[in-house]
């Protein structure tokens, strides 16, 4: 497999709060269903281990914190709105990085049909086809690609930091589980790679 460079592209300035609460809902819609619930896609609840099950839960509560940061808003006695008090760096970035998640889930999911993305092992995705890019699309895949894996990383890596039972030797067995979740959200044809690093496309009734 191989990897186009990477490119930049123009992304919005801001984000409104009615798109924050859009986003917000995406997200739990397309990643975490309601509280309490299992997870969409996991059809092996009974196996999963002790690891998996509290990698879940703090997934869950990163999730619900971004439906509470876009939806909770002050307005003064005057009718005005006032913005929402500063989060903490830590939980800025994995907010900002589940929305963002959730604005280029269309995209890549487009290029993920087109068979020229795949879900890597590492719970990551990875380019497969470059040459089956076409031309205007490279810079703009090239860079989607870098958000997506750098925003999942963000996630991952602030489940490992607010689970008091997880330490950075964890997070390769968190890039593992995240993968598994993937390839069995994924699509019926998409590309998926397995442990042993083997891309397949998938089967099923997705």
């Amino acid at each position: 497999m191989s990897h186009a460079p990477i490119d930049s592209r123009p992304r919005a300035s801001s984000i409104t709060l009615p798109r924050l609460q859009h986003l917000s809902v995406c997200i739990l819609i397309s990643l975490l269903p309601a509280c309490g619930g299992p997870l969409v896609g996991v059809t092996v609840v009974d196996e999963r281990t002790a690891l998996e099950n509290q990698v879940l839960g703090t997934y869950q509560e990163l999730n619900q914190e971004v439906m509470l940061v876009a939806s909770v808003r002050y307005i003064d006695p005057k009718g005005k709105l006032q913005p929402t008090a500063e989060l903490p760096p830590g939980k800025k970035k994995v907010t900002r990085a589940l929305q963002r998640i959730s604005f280029n889930k269309d995209d890549l999911n487009h290029f993920k049909a087109l068979g020229v993305v795949g879900e890597n092992k590492d719970g990551g995705v990875s380019l497969l086809s470059p040459e089956n890019v076409p031309a205007k699309d490279k810079a703009f895949l090239d860079n989607l690609l870098k958000e997506e894996n750098e925003d999942r990383l963000s996630v991952m890596n602030r489940i490992v930091e607010t689970n008091e039972t997880l330490t950075s030797q964890d997070l390769p067995k968190v890039h593992t589980m995240f993968a598994a979740l993937n390839r069995d959200k994924a699509m019926k044809g998409e590309w998926i790679q397995l442990k042993n690093t083997q891309w397949v496309q998938k089967e099923g009734a997705k």
